[in-house]
């Protein structure tokens, strides 16, 4: 008998807002998978439409994704990369398969092993839309885990957002959003939103993204320096210093989840901040514990606040007391 289909919530932000804490926090509930970056690692093919075989599916996620390749490849790979330093493709990170990344690792101590697993199931998936893909791939991934349902949140899923409330309608949505100021300045020193400041600056101007450049494609000379195969550190670190252009990435991305949250309208779904989180992180667990529908969600609260960083509540009443 099969199992029944898994609850499903997307927690959409624009990252750099503490939606890594609040996976990390809701991968305390017992029942509950905690999907990190599966999303952010699919994007560049989000789009696509018609149907897809099973194991043409595996073969893309489990192919390297280009942009972090790049990031490796300069010395700048995220800290949400979280693959096991004696694991299989440690010494290539490089050729990484996109779900190694990050997904797996924080599912599981043996992420090559599940890896494995996976790649025996997933090109047994019938042919299908992308879409039901993804939903048969977090729903085996919360069922090899023996949980009841799945919650992925992928940093910029902002930029996403159209997309996921489209294929995923009867999903719940938590949206977290923080002070634009502080957001922006967190992304101008992190070398993924670098990237995509990058990539969305020069589709704007040229209508070109670096990252599809054919081998005999002509590109403006001042977008060379751009490409994957030039790109250096150094040239990270100098476009960080201009927070301006991340104020900028940080207004579109927002207007990118507004604007698709009122299209959509979805049934169901929870505005939150990161000042609030931090400020009273009780009261705001409790309220996303029970918009979930832990059945422990104030135990579950209870457990896990603490590890919220105190917010001017917390420090106003402890000087009291």
């Amino acid at each position: 008998m099969e199992s029944p289909p898994a609850g499903q919530a997307i927690i959409i932000s624009t990252g750099r807002c503490g939606s890594t804490l609040l996976s990390d926090l809701v991968a305390e509930q017992s029942d509950t998978l905690s999907a990190h970056e599966f999303f952010a690692s699919v994007e560049t093919w989000t789009g696509a439409r018609g149907v897809l075989s099973g194991a043409e599916y595996w073969s893309r996620l489990s192919s390297p994704r280009p942009e972090l390749a790049t990031l490796f490849r300069i010395g700048l790979g995220p800290a949400e990369v979280c693959y096991p330093a004696d694991g299989r493709w440690a010494g290539n990170l490089v050729e990484l398969p996109r779900v190694l990344a990050t997904t797996l690792p924080k599912i599981s101590s043996d992420p090559d092993h599940l890896f494995d697993m996976l790649a025996e199931l997933v090109p047994g998936f019938p042919a299908q839309s992308l879409a039901r893909h993804h939903q048969m791939f977090l729903d085996l991934l919360t069922s090899l885990a023996a949980r009841r349902r799945w919650v992925e949140r992928s940093g910029g899923s902002s930029h996403l957002a159209r997309y996921l409330l489209e294929e995923f309608p009867t999903a719940k949505i938590v949206y977290l959003t923080r002070n634009r100021e502080d957001t922006a300045r967190s992304m101008s020193r992190h070398s993924s939103f670098q990237l995509l400041q990058l990539r969305l600056e020069f589709l704007g101007q040229y209508g070109i993204d670096p990252f599809e450049v054919g081998a005999d494609q002509q590109v403006p000379e001042e977008l060379e320096r751009y490409l994957p195969s030039r790109l250096t550190a150094e040239t990270m670190s100098e476009r960080g210093q201009d927070v301006q252009r991340y104020r900028g990435l940080c207004a579109f991305l927002t207007s990118e989840a507004e604007q698709a949250i009122a299209d959509a309208g979805p049934r169901d779904l929870l505005r939150m901040t990161y000042e609030e989180l931090v400020d009273d992180p009780l009261a705001q667990l409790a309220r996303l514990g029970r918009f979930l529908e832990f059945d422990d969600w104030e135990q579950w609260a209870q457990r896990v606040a603490g590890a919220v960083e105190s917010g001017p509540r917390q420090r106003d009443a402890a000087a009291i007391a």
